[in-house]
């Protein structure tokens, strides 16, 4: 017997922008595409989707109840939300057989901590968020972990092929394909100045020897030729 949260839903009729109707009734509306059926619009409880949100996620391998019809085994593939509110506003669930694997996308875990982020004061960058696999769909994890351990300088850099791998899941995406490394503190340089720029005389200085006598001469010479 299955394990696997189950979901219940009911055909749905209503498309379009009409759908906000329903949204306003509690009802969230759906679809469920792949196997060797037709996709099928459906409608959900909203309250109910919102309970299983809590405990699963993208990926997550759900039995879907289609009125009368028998529990399908689905991905819960998709949720589309509301930009501000963030609620619900529509789900894609993909239907996977139990004997072939499949190819999707998870996201990486980074874990650990790097001494060239926490005690050289660099950045740590994630290049990818996600890497590309195939498994059963019994198998698929929710995340691939990544340990940011070796990152000790600011010269390291992790790849895909640092993942650690659960088993029975096989890496798609390219081994050599970077995935985190750290950036060096910015530092700012000093402005440099040429000969004799950015000095200026204290208040109180006196001009060197000889530039007092010179202007105080050019002032004579001046009045000499007024008068």
């Amino acid at each position: 017997m299955s394990t696997r949260p189950v979901v219940s839903a009911e055909p749905r009729e209503v498309i379009g922008k009409k759908v906000s109707i329903l949204r306003r009734q509690g009802i969230l509306p759906a679809v469920v595409y792949g196997g060797d059926t037709d996709s099928q619009n459906i409608q959900l409880d909203a309250r109910e989707f919102d309970v299983l949100r809590r405990t699963t996620t993208k990926n997550t391998l759900v039995d879907l109840k289609i009125g009368k019809a028998k529990a399908t085994p689905v991905l819960l593939q998709g949720i589309h939300e509301h930009p501000v509110r963030r609620n619900p506003m529509h789900v894609d669930f993909q239907v996977v057989s139990m004997t072939e694997a499949i190819t999707i996308d998870v996201p990486v875990n980074y874990m650990g901590d790097s001494t060239a982020a926490d005690k050289l004061g660099g950045t740590l960058l994630h290049l990818r968020e996600s890497v590309s696999i195939s498994a059963l769909a019994t198998e698929l994890p929710q995340a691939i972990d990544l340990d940011i351990t070796p990152l000790d300088s600011f010269e390291s850099v992790l790849h895909v092929s640092d993942l650690i791998v659960p088993e029975g899941v096989v890496i798609l995406t390219d081994a050599e394909e970077p995935l985190a490394r750290v950036q060096p503190p910015r530092v700012e340089e000093e402005p440099v100045f040429g000969e004799g720029e950015g000095e200026e005389l204290e208040e109180g200085a006196e001009l060197p020897e000889g530039e007092e006598g010179a202007e105080g001469e050019e002032g004579a010479e001046g009045e000499e030729d007024a008068g």
